[in-house]
């Protein structure tokens, strides 16, 4: 986690030092800033610019910020910056002497609950937590998300799950991959022919099932996408192509975790702005990695004369997912073929 730490006073400054290097040693990749005339001979970086568009740059370079100060100094410094937990970072307030150390901004998908934790830790401060599902001891699903690299369908019905299992009330869970270890125990696991609570948690990487009268699909990106096309084929037409698979499978664009081809593509154009457009990583394979890949394929002769293996697409997708399974066979399209294998995947409870 790339964090900012900023002072104010020589005191802060100290203990920021204390915190960075502490912070390093966890495997933070932690930055010292000063903002105080008294502390300039600290071999810090000196904040000359306004604490306002200095905090304005940190929330788009860092993933976390650490106040040593004033909470109120903190408040008033990213209240025109903050927008969203998806994306806000998170943010922590200390105060100099190091007897506090509070989780203020994105405690759960951000982090700031686990570095304010950790940050006590390193100093002796108390830390003061006030998210809901911490305080209560309970199940916390964007925690749970954030572990599993999960995106959330719906931030608001993840709020009521929250209130619901704060307030006690049964939330059902259902995972289409396997489950390591003990579910929570306020949670119900999903039991087709019973009767279903009104809340409940779906991990799977489509979306097509909803197990719930409100469900909260947590979605991980296991699903490579192979895909062939034509010499000089837009990256518009890929899209449109993949767009129908997705829809298809009732599958968000977040399930997808790389593309996959054949290597005389490696250097087309509109793949790599496709990947570019989505930051997914693009792996490509020589004709006989391909042709070595077992398993049944919808092969092309035309295909297997031009580049030397009849399947593209397919075999790709399954050699990239680590001889995954095909959830969707060939789709071809306007010169574009797709397909979609799922990695092999488990929800894990410690």
């Amino acid at each position: 986690m790339k964090t900012a730490i900023i002072s104010f006073t020589l005191s802060g400054c100290q203990l920021g030092q204390t915190v960075a290097e502490g912070l390093r040693k966890l495997g933070y990749e932690a930055e010292e800033f000063t903002k105080s005339i008294y502390t300039m001979e600290q071999s810090l970086y000196a904040v000359k610019e306004s604490l306002s568009v200095w905090t304005k740059q940190a929330f788009s370079n860092y993933d976390a910020i650490l106040f040593i100060g004033a909470c109120g100094i903190a408040v008033r410094s990213i209240a025109p910056y903050v927008k969203d937990k998806k994306t806000d970072p998170a943010v922590v307030v200390m105060d100099e002497q190091g007897k506090h150390v509070i989780s203020l901004l994105s405690g759960h998908l951000g982090g700031a609950n686990e570095l304010t934790m950790q940050t006590a830790q390193l100093t002796g401060a108390s830390p003061v937590i006030t998210t809901a599902t911490d305080i209560n001891g309970k199940f916390a699903v964007d925690v749970f998300a954030k572990k599993h690299k999960c995106a959330i369908s719906s931030m608001k019905i993840a709020k009521e799950i929250s209130a619901a299992l704060v307030a006690g009330e049964p939330v059902g869970f259902y995972s289409q991959f396997p489950v390591q270890g003990k579910i929570p125990q306020e949670l119900l696991p999903y039991e087709e022919a019973g009767e279903q609570p009104k809340y409940g948690i779906s991990v799977s990487e489509s979306m097509e099932k909803k197990s719930y009268e409100h469900t909260l699909f947590l979605i991980p990106s296991v699903v490579t996408v192979g895909i062939g096309c034509r010499k000089g084929t837009p990256a518009d037409k890929i899209e449109r192509a993949v767009d129908t698979v997705l829809e298809e499978l009732h599958m968000p664009i977040e399930a997808l975790e790389q593309v996959s081809s054949i290597d005389v593509k490696k250097e087309e154009e509109g793949l790599l702005q496709f990947c570019r457009e989505h930051k997914l990583p693009f792996l490509t394979y020589s004709a006989a990695q391909l042709a070595a890949v077992e398993g049944t394929f919808t092969e092309s002769e035309f295909v297997k004369n031009q580049v030397g293996v009849g399947s593209v697409c397919e075999r790709s997708a399954v050699l990239a997912s680590k001889n995954g399974k095909i959830i969707r066979g060939k789709y071809a399209c306007d010169g574009v073929t797709v397909a979609c294998a799922v990695r092999e995947w488990s929800v894990k409870f410690e």
